[in-house]
């Protein structure tokens, strides 16, 4: 069962994200916070699998408390609910390495897949969020850059593969890898690009035109 902490200001918004996620059965939410500050302090207390944050919360915003969880707690993953109007937020979470990115006025089946690929090791960014704020990511780049030349082939493909955010399991059934050699050749390509996640790694990706 994924255990979910959701964090939500408005209480009709976070009792409808709720049934949303309830809906289906290998999830629950199993803490509820009105504001970023209030979500910390639940993960000191309870155990979750992944932390589903609205961006715009009183006390403490969705993104420091992000930060707040990512340093804390590692192992918990991140999703960020966001709006239109919350591209530097986005870029700022991004820059945090969160796992994923939803609408907050998506729909059950991508709010459920997000939480499912983030679990999984997957990054998922809604395809209208990504759509504004890729630009403003990629508009100091060179668009000529090349991928780290001493990086394999296989290394490459994998790249490809996680800036297209897929999970490890989609990597694998893909690349026809074991999703162990994924994990350990993800781990080989942060150490040698000197990157932090795969939050990163999804950004070089498409930085270096892989994806």
């Amino acid at each position: 069962m994924i255990r979910v902490l959701l964090a939500e200001d408005q209480v009709m918004v976070r009792q409808g994200l709720k049934v949303m996620i309830e809906s289906n059965p290998d999830i629950t939410v199993t803490g509820e916070a009105g504001d970023g500050k209030a979500a910390v302090d639940l993960c000191e207390k309870q155990t979750f699998d992944i932390a589903v944050l609205d961006i715009r919360m009183p006390v403490m915003d969705g993104i420091e408390a992000a930060r707040q969880i990512k340093a804390r707690w590692p192992q918990i993953k991140l999703l960020i609910l966001t709006t239109f109007d919350d591209d530097q937020y986005v870029m700022d979470s991004l820059k945090l390495g969160v796992n994923g990115y939803m609408l907050k006025n998506g729909d059950t089946e991508s709010l459920i897949r997000s939480i499912k690929s983030a679990i999984s090791g997957g990054l998922s960014i809604e395809d209208q969020v990504a759509a504004k704020v890729m630009p403003s990511l990629l508009q100091h780049q060179t668009p000529a850059e090349t991928a780290d030349p001493s990086l394999t082939p296989r290394e490459r493909a994998i790249l490809t593969c996680i800036g297209e955010g897929l999970s490890n399991q989609e990597i694998a059934t893909r690349l026809g890898l074991s999703v162990g050699t994924i994990k350990n050749n993800t781990s080989q390509i942060l150490d040698k690009l000197e990157l932090r996640d795969r939050t990163q790694l999804a950004i070089y990706a498409i930085r270096h035109n892989l994806v």
